[in-house]
């Protein structure tokens, strides 16, 4: 294939792959900042490699391929992106010193506009926010780099044990026996069905209405209403985390540094889950970014509350620099 063709058609074929190897990378890493440097190493790969590929798999598998090999080549001198739960330490209690960990490579979550295209198949929409939510993600984190490839290939992918022992250059029985394995981890870690994404009802629709007014007033009797009994708040980069309605009642009032009124929160979409960017007031009279709070929602009540502290991310969510009063 010439150099003329190769510049054609490679970006022309190969760009409406890019969200799902995206997506793909961050499963892998557990990064989105990662993972935007892995699918720019990949396209890199294959145009410099696309004069030699002869179409014996389609351009899809073949860009997955290279991807599959580029994490776990980044692996190799990675540790595993955790969140404060996956640390093994027990629940702390609301009166303990925050502890911050900023060495830590935590977990970090990613724009749903980034992984999903509104314009596919409505299934294959419901299979990217399933396969990215945080829970799943961070479960996967549980998981031995190639363990990590041929779950993801095998069970997200579905590609055949054949194709991932292509890949990974090893046997189609070495491929079951892994992903044996990796199920039976992945079993222990995982979220449980019910933590499968679903559209919004409308009652979970008022109760996110609530959320936003409980928590912009700083209503803490309100805000306990919000939560089930053992829901859970995490908040990276400090690895202190509490369970429980109550308790996440008096995390917010002892050490959320808001008073009244001194709180927004703005919409944002995140692991195919609710988002809120939180902004707080300074001194000047302006509200600037102080968390991106991912939830996950047990029916009518909050289950689960991650509050990401790195704040970096906020324009990657649409989210402004600072917001209006």
């Amino acid at each position: 294939m010439s150099a003329t063709a190769v510049d054609d058609d490679f970006p022309r074929l190969a760009d409406s792959f890019r969200r799902e190897l995206l997506a793909h990378c961050y499963r892998m890493l557990g990064s989105m900042h990662d993972a935007e440097d892995l699918v720019q190493e990949t396209y890199l790969r294959a145009w410099r490699a696309y004069d030699r590929f002869e179409g014996r798999s389609s351009l899809r598998t073949w860009l997955h391929k290279i991807a599959t090999t580029a994490c776990l080549t980044a692996l190799e001198n990675r540790r595993r992106r955790p969140l404060p739960t996956g640390l093994g330490g027990p629940s702390s209690a609301v009166g303990d010193d925050l502890v911050e960990r900023s060495e830590v490579p935590w977990l970090e979550p990613i724009p749903d506009t980034m992984i999903v295209d509104d314009r596919a198949d409505p299934a294959a929409i419901v299979e990217a926010r399933e396969t990215t939510r945080l829970a799943f993600v961070a479960a996967l984190q549980h998981l031995p780099p190639r363990q990590r490839a041929v779950l993801i290939l095998r069970d997200v992918l579905k590609w055949k044990a054949a194709e991932v022992a292509e890949t990974l250059g090893t046997s189609t029985a070495a491929v079951n026996s892994v992903l044996q394995r990796a199920r039976a981890q992945l079993a222990r870690v995982s979220p449980s069905a019910e933590d499968s994404y679903q559209p919004l009802t409308g009652e979970q629709r008022e109760l996110l209405d609530r959320y936003v007014a409980a928590f912009e007033a700083k209503d803490i009797a309100s805000i306990v209403q919000l939560f089930t009994a053992e829901a859970v708040w995490e908040m990276p980069p400090f690895t202190n985390w509490v369970r429980g309605a109550e308790e996440i009642g008096r995390l917010v009032d002892l050490r959320c540094p808001a008073g009244p009124g001194d709180m927004r929160l703005l919409p944002a979409r995140a692991n195919g889950q609710v988002a809120f960017g939180v902004y707080m007031r300074g001194a000047d009279d302006v509200f600037r970014p102080f968390q991106l709070q991912v939830l996950d929602l047990k029916g009518a009540a909050v289950g689960h509350t991650v509050a990401f502290f790195d704040v970096s991310a906020f324009p990657s969510f649409g989210l402004p620099e600072t917001c209006p009063r």
